[in-house]
């Protein structure tokens, strides 16, 4: 702002979560549910951890790519509260992508930015929602990240708060409705004046190049 199942759940593990749709999108996802979605994720594909917070996500992140890598970090609340944006785009380790774009002549460049946020070495984001049932759900306005997350990237990291966790994809999807586009529009709105929508949907069933995926699953809630 995903899907052969090997590990389908009968259905919301709170039956009556849709009477308070607030405290079913924002509230943390206690372990056991983390840990459903962690399994169904492996067995699509994805490398997945459990991290207890976004001091260790910062860590990791540093771990995961290696100096001098070019890094696409997707717009992100999350990656921007938990400093990892910074970490990526400001502290001269990677080949920052998104300042480079943000630089250039939309009209002019328009094909030299297309290449290089579709194909970096790493694209770093995060998710609308990650299914019990082992799927992703990016929602984009721009579409730019998308490709990357797809595939053009040689490797992507998510790092995804616990209240992101929902039990299926039609949940998934009204969680970006009736959650994220609001919130983002807010956020839009003050920074642009001008509102969000959700141009693209990209949902990620499985990886096909196990191990290409990582999801950094935090035990805490961050982000929309």
């Amino acid at each position: 702002m995903t899907t052969s199942t090997p590990n389908t759940p009968a259905g919301p593990t709170d039956p009556t979560a849709s009477a308070n749709p607030t405290t079913r999108y924002t509230d943390p996802a206690p372990a056991p549910r983390l840990e459903h979605a962690a399994k169904a994720l492996t067995a699509h594909g994805f490398a997945v951890e459990i991290l207890d917070d976004t001091a260790a996500a910062r860590a990791r992140v540093k771990e995961l790519i290696p100096e001098g890598a070019t890094v696409f970090t997707g717009a992100s609340e999350t990656l921007r509260l938990s400093g990892i944006e910074e970490d990526l785009n400001g502290s001269g380790r990677y080949d920052a992508v998104r300042p480079r774009v943000l630089a250039m002549d939309r009209a002019t460049e328009a094909d030299l930015i297309r290449r290089l946020t579709s194909v970096p070495d790493v694209s770093v984001g995060s998710v609308a929602a990650v299914t019990e049932t082992g799927s992703l759900v990016i929602a984009s306005g721009s579409g730019s990240q998308l490709p990357g997350y797809a595939g053009g990237a040689a490797r992507a990291i998510w790092i995804v708060g616990a209240q992101k966790v929902v039990p299926d994809l039609a949940t998934a999807l009204r969680r970006v409705e009736e959650h994220c586009l609001p919130l983002e529009t807010a956020r839009t709105m003050a920074a642009h004046g001008w509102p969000s929508a959700v141009s693209r949907l990209l949902v990620l069933n499985a990886e096909p190049r196990p191990g290409r995926g990582t999801v950094l699953l935090l035990r805490e809630a961050i982000g929309f």
